[in-house]
């Protein structure tokens, strides 16, 4: 029984993840739209994401979140030439 519920919890995190990845696109699209370039947008995001890391989990959180970044990162999964299977 607590494998199904994982499973839904999983889902659920993974439809939440999906809806908060458009309100982002949504905001990216709004701001090109009044002509802030793109740097500007990316760079006021993270640091929005950090304050409110750091908030959350604390500095040791954060730091943690970033050097999981990183290795997602380097494993090319941010990169816009990446394919999905």
């Amino acid at each position: 029984m607590q494998t199904a519920r994982n499973d839904i919890d999983d889902m659920i995190v993974h439809e939440k993840m999906q809806a908060a990845l458009e309100y982002q696109n949504e905001a990216w699209a709004d701001g090109r739209a009044d002509g802030i370039e793109p740097e500007i947008i990316a760079d006021a995001a993270i640091a929005l994401a950090m304050r409110e890391t750091i908030r959350i989990h604390g500095e040791e959180g954060a730091e943690a979140m970033l050097e999981s970044l990183r290795a997602r990162m380097l494993a090319g999964e941010f990169s816009p030439e990446r394919t999905l299977q």
